[in-house]
C-alpha cells in the first residue's frame, strides 16, 4: 500500500474502487498509481512471449533477478508478468530490458524456460538449483551442447 502515500486521498479512493470492492493487490495499486503520476508514459510496447532482462535498479523486490532472462507472459498497462527459472514475478517496465530475439529465439527460450522450471520444482539439492538459477542468467539465446545434456539428465532424474 506504499505506493498509496505518493497520491491524493481522492485518488486513493479510486484504486480501492479498481478492485471491485476487495482489498486491492500490489499489482492494482502499483498499476493506478503509476497512471496517476505519469499520464505521459510510453505505452507498453512488449509482447506474449517477448525474451527480456530484468534490470534491478535499486529495487529490494527483485534482489537476486538481476541479470536474469525472462519471457513476457502477460501485458499490463506499466508493467509485465514474466516467468523465469523459479516462477512468475510482475515487474515495472522500467525493469525490463528487451533482448530483441528473433521469434524463433523466442520460442527456443521458453522451451528452456519450461525445462528448467521443471526440474526448479522437481525438488533437487541446493547446487543443481545453483546451476539453474546461472542458467536462468544466460545471455543467448541457446544452451551450450554440454549445458544441454545436464538439463536433459537432470530433468530425467525429476521422473
Amino acid at each position: 500500500m506504499r505506493p498509496l502515500t505518493r497520491i491524493q486521498r481522492q485518488q486513493q479512493q479510486q484504486t480501492v474502487q479498481q478492485a471491485s470492492g476487495k482489498v486491492p493487490t500490489g499489482r492494482i495499486v502499483t498499476d493506478v498509481v503509476q497512471k496517476i503520476m505519469e499520464p505521459t508514459q510510453i505505452p507498453n510496447t512488449y509482447q506474449i512471449g517477448e525474451v527480456c532482462q530484468i534490470v534491478v535498479k535499486d529495487n529490494p523486490e527483485l534482489k537476486g533477478k538481476g541479470g536474469c532472462w525472462a519471457i513476457v507472459s502477460a501485458v499490463n498497462d506499466f508493467s509485465c508478468t514474466v516467468r523465469v527459472w523459479d516462477g512468475e514475478y510482475t515487474i515495472g517496465l522500467q525493469h525490463l530490458k528487451s533482448f530483441n530475439y528473433l521469434p524463433q529465439e523466442c520460442e527456443q527460450m521458453q522451451v528452456i524456460c519450461d525445462c528448467i522450471g521443471r526440474v526448479y520444482s522437481g525438488g533437487l539439492e541446493e547446487s543443481v538449483q545453483r546451476f539453474l538459477e546461472s542458467l536462468g542468467k544466460l545471455r543467448q539465446a541457446y544452451l551450450t551442447a554440454l549445458k544441454e545434456k545436464v538439463l536433459s539428465s537432470l530433468e530425467l532424474e525429476c521422473k
